[in-house]
C-alpha cells in the first residue's frame, strides 16, 4: 500500500525516492574525481573551481538533507538532520579529496573541501527551506479549506 511503513517505521519505497539519488550523485561524484581531466572544465573566472565545488556539494547536501527529512527518518530532529547532512556532505568531500591525491594530474586541495562545505551547508539548508516553505502551504491550502466548509 502506498504509505505503508515497515518494521522501522520507514515509508515504504523511500529508499528508492530519497536515498538512492544520494548514492547515485555520490558515485557521480567519485566517477568525476577519478577522471585525470574533466569532460568539461571550470569557468574562467576567479576560483571557477572553487564556485564549482560549491555548486556540486549545495545538490549533495539537499539531496542529503531531503533524504534525512523525507527518508524515513522522521524522529531525528531538524536541527540534528541539518548537522549530519552537513557532517556527511564534508566527510564524502574529504574522501574526495584523497582520493584525489592518487589520480594521475589532480591534486588535493584544503579550499576544495572548504568550498564543499559551504556548498553542503547552503544546499542543506536549501532543503529546509524549501521543505518550510511546502508545510506551511499545505496548512494554508488545508486552512482555507476548512474556511470554505
Amino acid at each position: 500500500m502506498k504509505g505503508e511503513a515497515d518494521y522501522a517505521g520507514k515509508k515504504k519505497g523511500s529508499f528508492w525516492v530519497y536515498w538512492f539519488p544520494v548514492a547515485v550523485y555520490m558515485s557521480l561524484i567519485f566517477f568525476l574525481s577519478s577522471q585525470s581531466r574533466l569532460p568539461i572544465p571550470a569557468p574562467r573566472i576567479p576560483y571557477g573551481d572553487k564556485l564549482c565545488h560549491c555548486l556540486e556539494f549545495a545538490v549533495l547536501g539537499y539531496l542529503l538533507m531531503r533524504a534525512l527529512i523525507h527518508g524515513g527518518y522522521s524522529r531525528i530532529p531538524q536541527n540534528a538532520s541539518l548537522l549530519l547532512a552537513i557532517v556527511i556532505a564534508v566527510l564524502f568531500g574529504l574522501t574526495d579529496e584523497i582520493h584525489q591525491v592518487f589520480v594521475p594530474l589532480r591534486q588535493s586541495d584544503m579550499f576544495d573541501l572548504l568550498a564543499d562545505g559551504l556548498g553542503a551547508t547552503l544546499g542543506a539548508w536549501g532543503a529546509l527551506l524549501i521543505n518550510w516553505f511546502i508545510i506551511r502551504r499545505q496548512e494554508n491550502m488545508r486552512r482555507q479549506g476548512k474556511d470554505h466548509q
